[in-house]
């Protein structure tokens, strides 16, 4: 039976309802933890004006990113709001700082957008094209009040034929988003509604490029290329938005700007070939070329339509090396595929980074730290992405975005058209490898038959069919599987903190598909000033002797058999605090240069100098720099931001009393009115009823919720509320709860939440059924809207036994 600790986060999984405001306010980014370089140059224009879809370009397309209207209501609203709340700002998620607006949606709500866009001059019977790059979760489109479409799944692109709906100018478009986030049925990667440690803030609604595009009446829809080197060739097909037998499809591959390729097709409907390209030139991450390749739709000999896009030769395969060891192989020679974690959180734009400048950032960050390989983690990126990991040279192991871990009725065939619709979007990207199938058994289900339907739909790739079936912290095994690895191309095993070779099975390669998790928090590029969370903890003088001694661990096992292994992580992400880089992008914890010379013995392809910029972490003993603190607050200084800063080093340095008489010092010396950071840190540093800030999160509580959210300051108060009035009695046991009623009562509707909640986990903990029944029958009747379905059916069904 879960304990009370275990079952108390789940508080923060509850109804959230934000009333709709009257007025609408002009942009203004939201207050943040952090922010990248690149927030500053955001503006309300049009940001992320880049192309969008860089394997299938035409001239003619109207960026739609921007200030949009936006409202909230209950998700039993049938139609578009007749009031909108205000601004937010295209395509970054609402819960995002660099939206405007950073709210959480919750699962009783709907989001709405409102735009007005202009219809392209179309002639000839050309037709308009809604393009939508994302949208978490469930999007409806309605474009001047008609439903044009309809689009479930937060990770993959979708267009709309619009032109039937258009009216010659302003015309509205209006965008109704559903999105549970891990209370629904579709897979939702790290994002949940009470994040913490390895889950992460959500991201609802648009949070990808938005654009229209002008189209022939027959068009190209969309292309596929396979690269095949051992005969020299390119499978190629292009698919067409409409049948005619006058219609004839014309590719041409180019040597920069020599032709060195091209193919018609016949009259008979057959799109497809096999384009033979001489000597090829191949793909790898130390010569990452790229042909051009430009197909044109002919109608009558004439060309109505015409795309430019790319590809590139490579091979990615399993086979022996020289003492017959089965290796990942790349154009088939063996290639150690030495790569980190990559998880593609922003601390201002969540899932969007907030620039195109930022998303090639982290490619060529990472390829500065002397790493060859990507595993992009339970999330797909925008197309641009992939371009840049094409162009500059990084192998990508792809994860598929897992189903919801409880695997409610639905969650498996919706997993499996989102997966199938992942193939399909991501299929022409060279850089792409290694299709990653689950991670850590998290929603695993029929995992012989989807391993080898993704090989059977690729057989260009190979398959990671579960990474981290078996996963090891601190050399534990968490959990058995008799039939680990059942059809894939390699075993995959996550070993924490150090490195280990997954076990040895016949054809396959052997891979650590996550190691390391090395927490060293770096003061002032914090998410979370009150945590650090990593499996080990390091100080950033001791980080670069560990993790050179783990690569050495690396390079000994390669000699063992393994072909591949996955370090935890590049960048930090919110709570988790062992990435390489901070997660602000700021500060290198390890410098470029001797992160390459680590590397190097595994990638002999390292660059030779970096292609971006960071601080280096200040190695100096943190005890040294927090001492001198110290002296600073014996000497009388008090100052807020000191009194934080001096906190967070006490953390650090080890020194807990410190920690705590700072952090007080800190909240004390606050003045109403409060700014959003020190909200923010007065809401991370309160534990209890008992502590200074809990009376300023009282007297200031329109201010704290304007920063958490009305509900995450609600849950803050509870718990806070639990550990100073509820915990001591209940931890002294024989409760008199009639008592405890009475003493809990001047603490409102959060006391009383708390205190039914508390009582259902206790009688439940101690089975205590006579108790529990008329209790949590009396909870899940006042409060049961605001706990995880999951959590209520267990308390339901446990009265059902028992009442």
């Amino acid at each position: 039976m879960k304990n009370f600790q275990y079952i108390l986060p789940g508080l923060a999984a509850l109804c959230l309802n934000i009333s709709n405001g009257l007025c609408q306010q002009p942009y203004k980014m939201q207050d943040s933890p952090l922010l990248t370089r690149w927030a500053k140059q955001i503006t309300a224009g049009h940001p992320l004006n880049e192309y969008p879809r860089p394997q299938l370009m035409r001239p003619a397309w109207t960026n739609l990113n921007g200030l949009w209207s936006y409202a909230i209501t209950d998700n039993d609203q049938r139609k578009a709001p007749a009031q909108y709340d205000g601004k937010i700002l295209v395509p970054y998620p609402l819960e995002s700082a660099l939206s405007g607006i950073k709210k959480t949606l919750r699962p009783s709500q709907l989001l709405w957008y409102k735009t007005t866009l202009q219809k392209p001059n179309l002639t000839n019977g050309e037709r308009a094209l809604l393009h939508f790059g994302a949208v978490d979760w469930q999007a409806t489109v309605f474009v001047n009040g008609k439903e044009v479409g309809q689009h479930t799944g937060g990770y993959t692109a979708f267009n709309l034929d619009i032109t039937d709906a258009l009216k010659e100018v302003d015309n509205e478009l209006v965008v109704k988003v559903y999105d549970p986030t891990n209370e629904g049925i579709g897979p939702h990667g790290k994002q949940v509604l009470n994040p913490a440690n390895i889950y992460y803030t959500p991201t609802s609604g648009i949070w990808q490029t938005v654009w229209l595009e002008k189209v022939p009446a027959k068009y190209i829809c969309d292309i596929k290329i396979t690269p095949d080197i051992d005969h020299a060739q390119l499978q190629f097909s292009a698919n067409i938005s409409g049948i005619d037998k006058d219609l004839e499809v014309e590719a041409i591959a180019y040597d920069k700007q020599k032709v060195i390729a091209s193919w018609h097709s016949r009259h008979d409907g057959d799109y497809s070939t096999s384009l033979a390209i001489p000597v090829p030139h191949l793909w790898s991450p130390s010569d990452p070329f790229l042909y051009d390749l430009t197909v044109r739709l002919k109608l009558h000999g004439k060309i109505i339509d015409e795309i430019k896009s790319y590809f590139a030769m490579r091979k990615i395969s399993i086979g022996k090396d020289a003492k017959g060891i089965d290796r990942i192989c790349l154009n088939n020679k063996p290639y150690f595929n030495l790569g980190t974690l990559d998880q593609g959180f922003w601390p201002d734009g969540l899932y969007t980074a907030p620039t195109d400048e930022a998303l090639a950032f982290d490619i060529k960050a990472i390829k500065s730290m002397g790493f060859n390989t990507i595993r992009k983690h339970i999330k797909v990126e925008p197309a641009r992405w992939y371009y840049y990991t094409d162009k500059l040279g990084m192998l990508v192991w792809q994860d598929m975005v897992n189903p919801n871990q409880g695997l409610p009725e639905g969650s498996k065939p919706e997993f499996e058209k989102e997966s199938a619709e992942i193939l399909a979007q991501l299929h022409n990207y060279p850089s792409i490898v290694t299709w990653v199938l689950f991670n850590e058994k998290w929603g695993q289900y029929d995992q012989e038959r989807l391993t080898k339907w993704i090989k059977e739909t690729d057989p260009s790739r190979i398959v990671n069919g579960h990474t981290g079936e078996l996963l090891y912290v601190n050399e534990q095994l968490r959990s058995p599987s008799p039939n680990a690895y059942v059809g894939a191309d390699m075993t995959d095993v996550h070993a924490y903190p150090d490195p280990m070779i997954s076990i040895k099975q016949a054809g396959k390669a052997q891979v650590v598909g996550e190691f390391g998790g090395i927490g060293v928090f770096i003061p002032d590029h914090q998410w979370l000033t009150g945590s650090a969370w990593g499996y080990i903890q390091e100080k950033p003088a001791g980080l670069m002797a560990k993790y050179k001694i783990m690569n050495q661990h690396l390079k000994l096992l390669k000699e063992e058999g393994l072909s591949g292994s996955i370090y935890t992580q590049p960048f930090d992400v919110e709570g988790e605090q062992n990435g390489l880089m901070t997660y602000d992008r700021e500060v290198i914890k390890v410098p470029f240069a001797k992160l390459r010379k680590i590397h190097s013995i595994l990638n002999p392809d390292v660059i030779k100098t970096s292609l971006v910029i960071a601080k280096d972490a200040d190695i100096t003993e943190p005890g040294l720099i927090y001492s001198k603190l110290l002296d600073q607050y014996i000497a009388g200084k008090r100052e807020p931001a000191f009194l934080k800063r001096m906190a967070m080093q006490a953390v650090q340095a080890g020194d807990k009393p410190g920690a705590e008489m700072a952090g007080k010092a800190y909240i004390a010396s606050l003045k109403i009115p409060l700014a959003d950071d020190d909200r923010a840190s007065v809401a991370q540093f309160t534990k209890s009823t008992k502590d200074a800030g809990y009376a300023l999160m009282l007297t200031d509580s329109a201010g704290f919720k304007q920063v958490m959210g009305s509900r995450k300051y609600t849950l803050a108060l509870m718990n806070m509320i639990y550990k100073g009035e509820l915990e001591p009695v209940i931890n002294a046991g024989n409760v008199d709860w009639n008592a405890l009623a009475e003493k809990i009562r001047p603490f409102g509707e959060p006391g009383d939440e708390i205190l039914m909640r508390a009582k259902t986990v206790e009688f439940i903990n101690k089975q205590n059924w006579s108790e529990y029944v008329p209790a949590a029958t009396a909870y899940l009747a006042k409060y049961g809207k605001n706990i995880a379905e999951r959590e209520r059916k267990s308390f339901q069904e446990a009265i059902d036994q028992h009442k």
